[in-house]
């Protein structure tokens, strides 16, 4: 299990850690892929512990008859033998830790007693699998006896049984997927790790077919894919990495603050960069080039330092990439648009124009013909300005929602639509790529405002 040091890339990459408090900075030892789905019946130690001091008629242990059961499972004792001889020996490291695998001791000796009585009972296979998961935490690196990998591999055996039993088990599915990664890691680049890696997406894939609102799971699922696209052949890792930024974009649109996931969508579009300048390009003008992949990725770690500015990795990560960004801007870049004031207009009237994000809003940046410089019998300059005073602007305190959106009013394109308390303003992206960075960046500058972070952000773009 690695901590945050270098990985794949120049910038190491975050998984998500549900057990650390959240107003906490990570350590490294608590860096671990995350067991906890919104709305799991996944135990944290806390409410294990209350579980198992609760009166036996209230414990989560199915014993009856499932009415999910697919079929009736055999009864393998020596495989129930087998799991609770590594987890009799397992001892822990400290004190603290001795006591918490005194409590997973008992709890697998439940498991196994209800397994003994329903050997379908899927919850019991299901939590008995998060004991042996939560046990090979507590165990050194250097154990051989048990091993680490050894109670993984139970683990592994019991979410799939539980799966049998019950195909919508999707926090089975999600924690099944977790163990796999964690045996993944203990192999390095190899095959082998390949392999795990490969079935690790799998599972994450079912648990997100069968609960899409879990921004944990699209998170881990572009970890997994990111860690195999740095063994995979080279001819089969951009489609890899592809599907990693859309899973990492995905869980942002679902929780629009999730710190772990714009900060991963950074350093795996930092690594894309890299290859790119490695490769010197793919020759393919449709492509994006190394500098703006550079800037997509410095826009996702400044906003990932704003939400958590307390987290190290981000503010370490960000001094690497600040330079990258288009001070003392957050985003340039290019946005056909209605005449300012008028959202209804023919589609000869809107013209492509530069456009500037920062922690204030969007502002449209129309440049004219310098006019000569007069003074008045004052002596003040008269105005020989650059820009138009009836620019297109959107202040952040006045946004409501952004979304993509498809209108017969709009020019053909990718829309924008950024609706605020005066109404809504429409824009239209160069490309739908283009517009996924537009959509992300104003969103985030937006919540980085509601959480009040914005002077924060502020710091970051000052020149």
């Amino acid at each position: 299990m690695f901590d945050e040091a270098m990985l794949s890339y120049s910038i190491p990459f975050k998984e998500e850690n549900p057990a650390a408090d959240d107003d906490k900075p990570p350590t490294p030892a608590a860096n671990q892929l995350t067991r906890d789905g919104e709305g799991s019946k996944t135990f944290t130690m806390r409410e294990l512990l209350t579980e198992l001091k609760s009166d036996d008629d209230n414990h989560s242990v199915n014993t009856g008859n499932s009415p999910y059961s697919r079929q009736s499972t055999p009864h393998h004792p020596e495989q129930n033998d087998a799991a609770m001889e590594l987890i009799n020996r397992v001892t822990g490291v400290d004190d603290e830790g001795r006591s918490r695998q005194r409590v997973l001791t008992y709890a697998a000796k439940r498991y196994a007693s209800a397994l003994e009585r329903n050997p379908d009972d899927y919850d019991a296979l299901y939590n008995w699998a998060l004991v042996l998961q939560e046990s090979a935490d507590n165990v050194s690196p250097d154990s051989t006896s048990p091993s680490k990998d050894d109670l993984l591999e139970e683990a592994c055996k019991k979410y799939d049984e539980a799966t049998h039993l019950c195909p919508t088990l999707h926090d089975a599915f999600y924690n099944w997927a977790i163990a796999i990664s964690d045996r993944a890691k203990m192999r390095g680049r190899t095959k082998e790790a390949e392999e795990l890696w490969k079935q690790a997406t799998k599972n994450y894939e079912r648990a997100v077919e069968l609960n899409w609102n879990s921004p944990q799971a699209l998170n881990n699922w572009g970890l997994a894919l990111q860690e195999l696209s740095a063994i995979v052949p080279a001819r089969e890792k951009p489609s890899i990495v592809r599907s990693a930024i859309n899973k990492f974009r995905a869980a942002i649109q679902l929780q629009f603050d999730f710190h772990r996931a714009i900060y991963n969508l950074g350093t795996v579009l930092y690594g894309l960069a890299e290859d790119t300048v490695r490769l010197g390009g793919s020759g393919n003008s449709t492509d994006i080039s190394a500098n703006e992949l550079y800037s997509q990725s410095a826009i996702y770690i400044a906003a990932a330092h704003a939400l958590k500015s307390n987290y190290s990795v981000y503010s370490s990560a960000l001094r690497l990439v600040r330079s990258m960004l288009p001070l003392p801007c957050l985003k340039i870049g290019y946005l056909l648009a209605p005449p300012a004031g008028k959202q209804v207009a023919p589609h000869n009237d809107w013209k492509r124009s530069e456009f500037v994000l920062n922690h204030e809003g969007l502002q449209q940046v129309q440049r004219v013909e310098q006019k000569p410089i007069t003074r008045s019998l004052s002596g003040i300059p008269g105005d020989g300005s650059n820009f138009d005073r009836k620019a297109v602007k959107v202040d952040v305190t006045d946004i409501v929602s952004v979304s993509a959106c498809a209108d017969l009013t709009l020019p053909p394109g990718a829309g924008l639509c950024i609706d605020t308390i005066h109404g809504p303003n429409y824009f239209v992206a160069d490309s739908w790529e283009s517009l996924d960075g537009w959509l992300d960046a104003i969103r985030l500058v937006y919540t980085i405002y509601a959480r009040g972070k914005s002077d924060v952000l502020a710091g970051v773009v000052a020149a």
